[in-house]
């Protein structure tokens, strides 16, 4: 399921290309540091779909293969 990580890779670049034109405006304190934490979160999104996609990780779980397995009781 790569398409997912490709996908919010997209996404997260999609937002960077709205956002990047206001970054530089941000003259207060509490904007300056609403942009750095938004950065930060930005880079953990794209390093861990970087990290999926490398294969680096196992994919979350509801992307994951599920394997039918019967179920057998032994008695």
């Amino acid at each position: 399921m790569r398409h997912y990580a490709v996908l919010r890779l997209l996404l997260a670049l999609f937002f960077l290309y709205f956002a990047w034109p206001l970054i530089p405006q941000a003259s207060s304190s509490m904007e300056l540091l609403f942009w750095a934490v938004w950065i930060v979160f930005l880079l953990l999104v794209v390093g861990a779909n970087l990290a999926t996609l490398l294969q680096m990780t196992k994919p979350p779980v509801m992307e994951q293969k599920s394997m039918q397995r019967s179920k057998t009781y032994n008695r």
